[in-house]
C-alpha cells in the first residue's frame, strides 16, 4: 500500500514526493523535496523524515504525532 501525495506546498517547499516506507527505510516513487504528515497534515521536508509507518504507510511530523496516531487506534478498537 502507498500513500498518494497530492499536489503541491507551493514554492517555498517545492513539491510533494511520493514515497513507499519499509520498516527501515523508504523507496522514493515520485521525486519532491517533502512529505506530509499522516496526522497533521504538516509538511515534512524529506531530510527531516525520521518517523514513518511501514504498516500504515504514512510519515510522522515527530514522535507526539504517532502517539496521537497509536491513541487514535486503540480507542476505536
Amino acid at each position: 500500500m502507498v500513500k498518494l501525495a497530492s499536489g503541491s506546498a507551493g514554492p517555498a517547499l517545492g513539491t510533494e514526493a511520493l514515497l513507499e516506507y519499509s520498516d527501515s527505510d523508504y523507496r522514493i516513487l515520485r521525486q519532491g523535496t517533502f512529505v506530509r504528515c499522516g496526522v497533521t497534515g504538516a509538511p515534512i521536508p524529506l531530510e527531516d523524515l525520521r518517523y514513518w509507518s511501514a504498516e500504515r504507510q504514512e510519515a510522522y511530523a515527530g514522535p507526539e504525532a504517532v502517539l496521537t496516531r497509536l491513541r487514535a487506534e486503540s480507542k476505536a478498537r
